[in-house]
């Protein structure tokens, strides 16, 4: 059943002042959905998905938006940095993923919120879409704030029984390293509608993913080889300047 939502996201009102309440809302539809038996026909957030988005990164950010050809050095450090982030993301416990929960696809409704974009639902990793929230294109919140949602977000999950992690510093680094691998993804989904779509618009949010995977390198030194890519990745862009 399809609902007539009105014309407001979450995206459209969402400030400093209301944002406790707003992401209050979010996380019990989130919640919500979370505890929806695994009984529908989705497909699963499997090893294959997730290689194929993260290979996004190297074929259209890398290769078609800076013109670099990785050498076989770079390769290696991606593919040890690909399996890291493949292996955590299916080290976590599954549950509904939206795959795309942020603001944008939040509508202001009675009950708040309305959620849109559901078409892309897969079963998968648990911090998917409370890192999703916090971390989109378009709105930046401080560490400390999101600290304390998701903090909020893991007691009352655990309450209801989700399966996030039992020790909050383990759900952290598995929602960081979930994260990394969707900012990878999407700066690559970036790339490609500007070059292959004609649309330059999204590549003005690119420095705002790569933000928070730097955010994230600086508190996850398993990550390392990453960081040494991406840094290998921005000598040759900053010389040509």
């Amino acid at each position: 059943m399809l609902n007539d939502l009105g014309k407001k996201t979450y995206l459209d009102v969402i400030d400093d002042q209301n944002a406790d309440q707003l992401f209050a809302d979010a996380i019990d539809a989130l919640l919500a959905f979370q505890q929806l038996p695994m009984e529908a026909p989705l497909p699963s957030y499997d090893v294959a998905l997730l290689r194929r988005e993260l290979e996004l990164f190297p074929q259209w950010y890398v290769r078609r938006h800076l013109g670099v050809e990785l050498d076989a050095q770079q390769q290696a450090l991606w593919q040890r940095a690909s399996d890291l982030l493949i292996d955590s993301a299916l080290a976590q416990p599954s549950v509904l993923v939206h795959r795309d929960y942020m603001p944008r696809n939040l509508m202001i409704s009675e009950p708040n919120p309305g959620v849109l974009d559901f078409q892309d639902a897969v079963y998968g990793p648990v911090t998917y879409d409370i890192t999703c929230l916090f971390k989109d294109a378009f709105l930046s919140w401080p560490k400390a704030r999101v600290h304390q949602w998701q903090r909020g977000y893991w007691e009352r999950a655990r309450q209801a029984g989700i399966p996030v992690q039992a020790d909050f510093d383990d759900f952290l680094r598995a929602g960081d390293l979930m994260g990394v691998q969707r900012h990878l993804k999407v700066i690559g989904i970036f790339a490609r509608i500007c070059h292959r779509d004609g649309k330059p618009r999204y590549l003005a949010d690119v420095p705002r993913f790569f933000a928070y995977i730097e955010a994230v390198l600086a508190d996850r030194p398993e990550l390392s080889e990453l960081g040494e890519l991406l840094a290998s990745l921005r000598q040759p862009v900053e010389a040509s300047v």
